[in-house]
């Protein structure tokens, strides 16, 4: 991207890249896909990106003990002329204590890594380094995992593309190209495509809010957010900010469905309710949702707003996709759940960032929101 300096005249080139990124849904994903390119030559790879975690890592042939259904051929490291195995022990493959969890394992002195993820999916390999392209931007020597063993909820996507805040995400082992700065709209809906930048590339909108990005204590490569209300139907609820705070709240772009503390969902739950009095109410199929409807005989329906208050005087207003998730035709539902505890922290998930461009300011320590921000 050039843009013109302040005199007009020159131009120059801006660190900033963008790669357009789509629903997961078509590849059988609830999360968002970018495709960026792995080894010498380079072959694509589509990934859904997750700012809750920080390895990068793709399904590795041989496939030593499982992998699961792909749409790209799985990458083959023997064919790629800048791959190289971490060795073990050494400090590099110490790395990966504060990235996955693990301790260090060594196979035959190679660095091995595991990660679990929240819904129980994990993935285990080697801990590896490659040329990473994204568009015409080279990343040599990016560490990444080459997964031998992915099992779990996994589908489609090649593997994850890790922009937490520790030091092996895709943010960190390139901030000296994008300055910690990175952001991306999440497209509403199958068809519509959205994007992630990396960089900051042109002006800020000035209508973009921000609010502060919160360190997490427990977790260092999250991304805090300061939640202090909820409104519904323009109606602020009597939440005690305390509610928020005990836990903190996170933003994640690999997590789906929005998680609240008990109190908080309880309180969103009933006045949702009570404001969709009208609609059929039906038992839901999917365990997560508990306040579903039948919205298929209504001539019209009108669905009450939420929006999500947070520090800095920040508002941010959900659109219509993220207060209902349609399972079908005739089952919609509250796009949100209760944790079962109040010291789980709460995320505010994909499904209720959808159509806002999101700015990840780190080195500002600053979240920023803009409605309209695919279009």
């Amino acid at each position: 991207m050039f843009y013109k300096n302040a005199d007009g005249n020159k131009l120059r080139e801006s660190q900033a890249t963008t790669l357009p990124a789509n629903s997961g849904l078509n590849i059988g994903t609830a999360n968002y896909i970018v495709t960026v390119g792995l080894g010498t030559p380079k072959t694509d790879q589509t990934l859904a990106f997750d700012t809750g975690s920080d390895l990068t890592w793709a399904q590795c042939k041989p496939c030593a003990v499982q992998c699961y259904n792909q749409v790209d051929p799985i990458f083959d490291a023997s064919k790629s002329t800048s791959y190289t195995n971490i060795s073990c022990p050494t400090p590099s493959c110490s790395q990966l204590t504060s990235a996955t969890g693990s301790p260090q394992q060594c196979s035959n002195s190679k660095c091995l890594y595991r990660v679990r993820y929240g819904d129980g999916s994990n993935t285990t390999g080697y801990f590896s380094k490659e040329r990473l392209t994204i568009t015409s931007d080279v990343v040599d020597n990016f560490i990444f995992g080459c997964g031998q063993d992915n099992e779990g909820l996994f589908q489609g996507i090649a593997g994850l593309l890790g922009l937490g805040r520790g030091e092996v995400s895709l943010v960190q082992q390139a901030a000296q190209k994008y300055s910690q700065f990175f952001s991306y709209c999440l497209p509403s809906t199958t068809s519509s495509t959205g994007y992630l930048t990396l960089g900051k590339g042109s002006e800020i909108s000035s209508s973009l809010k921000f609010t502060p990005m919160l360190a997490i204590s427990q977790r260092k490569s999250f991304y805090g957010l300061n939640l202090i209300g909820i409104s519904v139907g323009g109606q602020r609820l009597s939440i005690p900010t305390s509610v928020f705070s005990t836990a903190g709240t996170i933003i994640d772009s690999g997590t789906v469905i929005t998680r609240l503390p008990p109190t908080a969902y309880n309180a969103l739950r009933t006045k949702f309710r009570d404001m969709m009095r009208n609609y059929p109410m039906i038992s839901s199929s999917v365990p997560i949702f508990d306040t579903c409807y039948d919205l298929s005989k209504s001539q019209s329906v009108s669905i009450p707003s939420i929006s999500f208050f947070f520090g800095g005087d920040v508002s941010v207003d959900l659109g219509k996709v993220g207060i209902l998730y349609v399972l079908r035709q005739t089952e919609a539902c509250l796009a949100f759940a209760g944790n079962r505890d109040p010291r789980i922290f709460t995320i505010f998930g994909n499904e209720q960032q959808k159509g806002l461009e999101v700015v990840y300011d780190v080195v500002g320590e600053r979240i920023g929101f803009r409605p309209g921000g695919c279009s």
